[in-house]
This record gives structure tokens, sequence and C-alpha cells, in this order.
């Protein structure tokens, strides 16, 4: 791997080792399977998919990717990962999901090869696993079409998100698999606005996204304080 790929081999090993477990709903993943309509309906709400050319940056096993894709989107997940994403192409056979592809490749590495050829671009739960997030916000702001939308969504890093995100997620819980998020990796909302903003784009609005552990259940609100979501906006040429 190269030394320079904005990547971390021990997240990557991390994810590849469970990339089989990806679409059982009651594994490590159901957290993603649980929150993945309301991503799916914040992002389909304010950028409507149908018809729309979209990427989906670190895809995972492809929940979200797989998702937008049955809204009507013609949709590319990438990866680094490369057992999760052979895990993606499976499921795409099986599911025999229209229109969504996948390739092994940094989003940096596909903003040289393609600028500005996406409508919208989608980066959730993946900016914490990274060394060089800005990095990967400039990408996605690279990618996207003037007037285009990129969305994020991250965890913020302070006591309550340490406390609610990865003791109690991880080691009180078991909702997530223990070492799943580092709390030095947490991007607080200030600093991905920063990072948005250096990129050239346009932060729209914030939500965050609560749960109750005893009834399971995920919703959206005004308290950024533990997992929150980002849009965003490219300006027109001139505007």
């Amino acid at each position: 791997m190269s030394e320079t790929l904005n990547a971390d081999p021990a997240e990557l090993a991390k994810f590849s080792d469970l990339a089989h477990r990806w679409w059982d709903t009651e594994s490590e993943f159901r957290p993603l399977h649980q929150i993945n309509p309301l991503r799916l309906d914040w992002i389909n709400a304010q950028a409507p998919l149908a018809g729309k050319r979209v990427l989906d940056v670190g895809c995972g096993g492809g929940i979200l990717a797989d998702s937008m894709a049955r809204q009507g989107a013609d949709v590319l997940g990438i990866d680094l990962a490369t057992k999760a994403l052979k895990v993606a192409q499976l499921h795409a056979l099986e599911a025999q999901t229209p229109r969504v592809q996948y390739r092994e490749i940094s989003a940096e590495q596909l903003a040289a090869e393609s600028p500005e050829s996406f409508d919208v671009v989608t980066c959730m739960e993946m900016l914490e696993h990274v060394p060089d997030p800005g990095s990967v916000v400039r990408a996605c702001a690279t990618l996207v079409k003037p007037g285009g939308w990129v969305f994020f969504s991250t965890i913020n890093r302070n006591a309550k998100a340490f406390l609610f995100a990865i003791v109690g997620a991880e080691y009180v819980l078991n909702l997530l698999p223990r070492g799943t998020h580092e709390y030095a990796k947490l991007i607080r909302p200030s600093e991905l606005a920063g990072h948005c903003r250096s990129a050239g784009l346009d932060l729209c609005r914030t939500r965050g996204m609560e749960h109750n552990p005893i009834t399971r259940r995920y919703w959206l609100s005004d308290d950024t304080s533990v997992n929150y979501l980002f849009s965003t906006q490219k300006p027109l040429a001139g505007a």
C-alpha cells in the first residue's frame, strides 16, 4: 500500500475481518442497517436521488449505496477494504440491485481521475477512520458537480461522545465491536465545517442523530453532541 494513501491499514483490516457480516442485520453492523432509512430519507429530501449520478465514499459492504440505487440513482460505491467491496458486489448480484457498481479506489485518486462527475456525493461514518479527513472532504468537493450536494456524517469529539459512542456502544451495550472508534480521530462539527469551507463547500444543514438503547430506536434531532450529519453544496460556477 502506498505510504501517501490516505488510509489506515489497521482500520482497513478491522472492517475486512468483519466483511462477511455486513448484510447480517443482527451482526455488528446492525446499527448501520437501523440508521440507514434515516440517512437515506434525509439525503433524498434535499437532493432527490432518482436519475442522479451518485458516489458513496467509504461504502463498505454497500448498505447505503444499495438503498440509493433502489431510489433510482446510478451509484458508484468506493472503498479500500477489498473484502467489504467483494461482499457489496456479491450482494448486488444476489439482490439484483439495478444501477450500482463498486470500485477499490480512494476518494483522492478518483477525484484526480474524474473531477466534477457526480450530482451527489455521500461520505457517511467514514471520516473518523482516516488519517486526514480534510483530504477526503477536499476530494468529495472536487468530485461533485457545481450545484451538487455532498453529505457527511461522523461523530463529535467530547466527553459525552466518548461516553455514548465508545464506552456505551462498544463496551457496555456491545452495539459495535470494541475498538471501532478511536477518540482522538473523532471530529468536532466546527472542525468539519472548517474542512468544508476550505474545500469550497457551503454548509446547508446540520442534524444530530440520537439513539434509545432500550427501544433500539434512532431519530434525527437538533442535538449534534454525539452523532451528526452535514449537508453541503458546491456553489455554481460564478455564483
